[in-house]
């Protein structure tokens, strides 16, 4: 038996499951500018999330839409519209990524050490609720 068999980081620890799923620096912002923002088109969901690029973006979107965490519709229209929504089961996930946030934000007011403070906007309260 290995001394590490509850260690959070080991591959079928559902922490580290969930930070496959929204891990890397634009999926919880995109969960989120979805949540705040409603059923969003491409280039506005773009606009959000300023310095993120078309390849970043259409793959995290992608990732997200395979995995269940974004609903991408597509409108029938000259020109095709499509538009980006959080899925039913991210809207779950919304409190902790807020919880998350004012977690930060107290070890901020507690003089803790935050890596990098202020220069992501995920920084900034989480969820942004």
């Amino acid at each position: 038996m290995s001394s590490h068999e509850n260690c959070p980081c080991m591959a079928q620890c559902p922490l580290n499951r969930a930070l496959k799923l929204i891990g890397g620096k634009w999926k919880m912002q995109i969960l989120c500018s979805l949540h705040n923002n409603g059923p969003t088109r491409y280039n506005q969901l773009k606009r959000t999330l300023d310095g993120v690029s078309n390849t970043v973006l259409a793959g995290a979107l992608r990732e997200l839409e395979v995995d269940g965490l974004v609903v991408r519709r597509e409108f029938l229209e000259v020109p095709v519209r499509v538009e980006y929504d959080i899925a039913e089961q991210s809207r779950s996930l919304i409190p902790i990524l807020d919880q998350l946030g004012r977690w930060c934000d107290s070890l901020s007011a507690e003089g803790g050490n935050t890596a990098n403070s202020g220069d992501d906007p995920a920084d900034n309260g989480g969820a942004a609720l």
